[in-house]
């Protein structure tokens, strides 16, 4: 999402200095600074920047150095596993790291002496709301920043660049609110506080903890508030009514960005889970998802008046050769082989030989699914090489892979759902109508010889990735998760 409108000429770096000063010292914090200093700070209470910001937000970020005392211990423990952040949990101070940085590229910034200037008053949450322009045109920023003592915050906020007529600056339950001119600074410290907004206030009750970092968009008010870069673009329109929230959160394994959707218009397609755990135990990598072939042919008008429209000349060419070289009828075919579920899997066996086991497994009309492979097996078969494609069928799925014996073992089902692993990496497998797997320590194999010294190390500290999610009647739901050996 693009940003508020520029400043005007000859504010430039100045009058922005003091944004990237404040916002990138909670950064350092969270992926590189101040262990001890931070882990000696565990209360996790107090006000949120969406306690002082203003109700009408269209959109809102928030990164906190002090969440819950079990997010920042997990932080800390996990940044301590790699070279590029373990060092920088010695003690200091990340928000004096961070201003110490900007110096070097800021002359501006040379006479800010952070024990003098900084230290006093900053705090240690930051939020950014995005807000209706009065009058119309394009939304405009607030900032957020906790602080400990207002008198040295406006006098250290004015020599990292906010004064002259460079915005303006207000205080509201221990935080400098930040705007665009003192008018809006004033404004917005009188208003109703977006976390008393109903609609919000559920959005992140329902998504729970809110870690590190999170953030949150209406898209409905975002649609209509004549953002002019955004607003007319079709997917903005298709979800209009759509509001999103999202986390970043920690664990003592894990570190996952996990995320909700309400709202929105209402679709006939009803996902059914995709039952990724089913697969043989012995799978590295797997992908799945729900719904595809009904997917298709709601969208498939869509589809075709794209393709005859300007620039869809790569999609008609797809779609011809589709018809008269594969025999395919469209979109039926198609919706065919993308099925109720679809599930794409590889095999540790044989992984990095000259034929990897690949396969997917579809819930589908097996009758229709085998009678569109064998039309592509003729017609493969007609070419220089012949097809070599396996498949195996039962109980409502059908299977297509590289060698029979994949296809057998990938028909009979597994076990993968009770590896620990897997069940740390995709959380909720059984309810989920879309998932994604990776077991990073089983594909070691085809990347870690390429790498040496430290690089590998922090290589080997990782143990999987995962997503799952989920979509019904109240919305959607989705969590993405790296695993930590």
């Amino acid at each position: 999402m693009p940003g508020p409108p520029a400043p005007p000429e000859g504010r430039g770096r100045r009058g922005r200095g003091w944004i990237l000063a404040l916002v990138a010292a909670v950064l350092v914090g969270v992926v590189g600074g101040g262990g001890v200093w931070a882990a000696s700070k565990l209360s996790g209470g107090g006000a949120q920047p969406q306690d002082v910001l203003p109700a009408n937000a269209l959109a809102y970020v928030r990164l906190d150095l002090d969440p819950s005392a079990g997010q920042k211990l997990a932080l800390f423990g996990i940044a301590r596993k790699f070279s590029a952040t373990r060092d920088s949990f010695g003690g200091d101070d990340p928000r004096k790291a961070l201003v110490t940085a900007l110096q070097k590229d800021d002359p501006d910034l040379s006479k800010v002496d952070f024990a003098r200037d900084v230290e006093p008053w900053l705090g240690d949450r930051v939020g950014l709301a995005v807000l209706p322009a009065d009058g119309g045109g394009d939304p405009v920023g607030a900032l957020a920043v906790q602080v400990k003592d207002e008198a040295a915050a406006r006098t250290g906020i004015a020599k990292m660049g906010l004064g002259d007529g460079k915005g303006g600056l207000a205080f509201r339950d221990g935080y400098a609110i930040i705007a665009t001119s003192q008018k809006l600074a004033d404004e917005y410290v009188k208003a109703a506080p977006l976390s008393g907004e109903p609609r919000f206030a559920g959005d992140l009750g329902a998504l729970g903890e809110q870690g590190v970092l999170s953030f949150w968009m209406d898209v409905e008010k975002v649609a209509d508030a004549g953002w002019s870069e955004i607003a007319d673009t079709p997917v903005l329109q298709q979800i209009k009514g759509m509001r999103f929230a999202g986390a970043l959160r920690f664990s003592g394994d894990y570190a996952e960005l996990t995320g909700i959707t309400r709202g929105g218009t209402a679709t006939s397609i009803r996902p059914e889970p995709v039952k990724i755990g089913e697969l043989p135990a012995s799978t590295v990598a797997a992908a799945s998802i729900s719904g595809l072939g009904d997917l298709l042919r709601e969208q498939w008008p869509s589809i075709e008046r794209a393709a005859g429209g300007p620039g869809g000349e790569t999609v008609r060419q797809a779609l011809d050769e589709a018809r008269t070289q594969y025999g395919l009828s469209l979109p039926d075919d198609l919706a065919t082989l993308l099925g109720r579920t679809l599930t794409l899997a590889l095999d540790e066996q044989d992984l990095d030989g000259a034929q990897p086991r690949v396969g997917a497994v579809l819930t589908t009309d097996t009758a229709k699914a085998r009678d569109m492979v064998d039309r592509v097996k003729i017609h493969r078969n007609g070419m220089e090489r012949s097809a070599d494609i396996a498949t195996a069928e039962g109980d409502g799925r059908f299977v297509i892979a590289s060698t029979q014996e994949y296809a057998d073992a990938l028909n009979g089902g597994g076990t993968l759902g009770e590896s620990e692993t897997f069940k740390i990496a995709v959380p909720d497998a059984a309810n989920a109508t879309y998932a994604l797997y990776a077991d990073l320590d089983r594909l070691e194999k085809l990347y870690l010889d390429g790498l040496s010294g430290q690089e590998r190390a922090d290589a080997e500290k990782l143990r999987a990735i995962g997503l799952s999610g989920t979509h019904g009647d109240d919305g959607s739901t989705f969590t993405l998760r790296v695993v930590f050996n």
